[in-house]
């Protein structure tokens, strides 16, 4: 399949609520970028990224435009690993992560796309096959909401189907933090899988002192606690601290979740194939993990990562992130008592409502 064409394109997406965290505040849209690759025999797949608040979609957009669809034109589409390569090492003087493993992604998750739709085959059963049926957590942005917006927003998750959900922490002080942890351990009753998430808020010894703090409201895991690059610092919070540890949001290379489990600093990688530089590099963190006997779990665009998840034998919790985009695609995320059915549309099955996205052209 000879690609022909690749359309790129910005929208700056407002969210129903005004969303928070420890780290960026009060969150009121975010940037989606898009990447359309047309190919000779008339299929055309299409990728996507995204970015908080929209900063960086500028940036995101122009290393598509400029530096990395120009290198794809008139190339095979199938050949996806030699594809991925020449992007990486095109920009891996300014890359090596940031903007342009996001710019990669699109276009990656575009590729394989157009490799499921030439097979007629959706993502999970291509990639592996392993199980449809994918357990999934609500993950609530919500640190600035009151204890009673905290507590009907978990009832709300559960009327929605939900079956595990995650809080924010990282407040200014613990003492707050440990009071809303304990306030959601009573509502949802001892065995509700609950996760936390400080948003790297916390430097190490902090973050050891909350963990010890939250640990007998047997969190499911801590996420995030310290800053990413802290390899030794979440080595030394998961030894002491006395929770699992969950990270890899902010990791945008496949070599940052090599050290951190090689340095056994973590209990739940979580790659996002949309950040991360696409489908490629994912697969690999998540045959990484299971070779030392890790679950991973996802960050973001559950559209396409029930998927991921569906087609490994080590998966954990989907997550269903607060930057949904059921508003504007035709089949969003089916959820039925706890967990997120991958489709059987060919490909990854995202289809846009491009009309109506048009409004938030960026």
């Amino acid at each position: 399949m000879k690609i022909t064409r690749i359309r790129t394109d910005h929208f700056r997406i407002p969210l129903p609520v005004v969303l928070s965290d420890s780290t960026h505040g009060d969150i009121s849209h975010f940037g989606l970028i898009t990447a359309r690759i047309e190919t000779a025999v008339g299929l055309e797949g299409m990728g996507y990224t995204y970015c908080g608040g929209d900063i960086g979609g500028s940036a995101i957009l122009a290393h598509i435009r400029d530096d990395l669809a120009p290198l794809l034109i008139g190339e095979d589409a199938g050949r996806i690993e030699r594809l991925w390569e020449r992007m990486w090492w095109h920009v891996h003087f300014v890359g090596r992560g940031g903007a342009a493993s996001f710019a990669m992604a699109a276009l990656d998750i575009a590729l394989w796309d157009l490799r499921g739709q030439a097979q007629g085959e959706p993502w999970w059963r291509m990639m592996g096959g392993h199980d449809p049926e994918v357990p999934v957590y609500a993950g609530g942005i919500d640190l600035q909401f009151s204890l009673d917006e905290l507590l009907a927003q978990a009832d709300d998750f559960q009327a929605q189907g939900f079956r595990a959900i995650k809080m924010k922490v990282g407040r200014d002080r613990l003492s707050e933090d440990l009071e809303r942890v304990a306030a959601m351990r009573k509502h949802l009753g001892p065995d509700f899988p609950l996760m936390a998430d400080a948003n790297m808020r916390w430097r190490v010894d902090e973050a050891i002192r909350a963990a010890r703090g939250m640990a007998p409201f047997e969190l499911l895991w801590l996420e995030e606690p310290t800053i990413p690059d802290d390899v030794a610092g979440h080595a030394r919070i998961a030894r002491e601290g006395g929770l699992p540890i969950a990270t890899g949001e902010n990791f945008h290379t496949m070599y940052e979740f090599q050290q951190m489990i090689a340095h056994g600093a973590i209990s739940f990688p979580e790659p996002d194939v949309a950040t991360l530089g696409g489908v490629t590099p994912w697969l690999k963190v998540a045959h990484l993990a299971e070779a030392f006997n890790l679950p991973i779990t996802t960050h973001g665009v559950h559209d396409l990562q029930v998927h991921m998840l569906a087609a490994i034998p080590n998966s954990s919790y989907l997550e269903a992130h607060g930057f949904g985009l059921d508003r504007f695609i035709k089949h969003p995320l089916h959820i039925r008592d706890g967990v997120a059915i991958a489709p059987n549309r060919p490909g990854h099955g995202v289809e846009f409502d491009w009309a109506a996205l048009e409004v938030h052209r960026s």
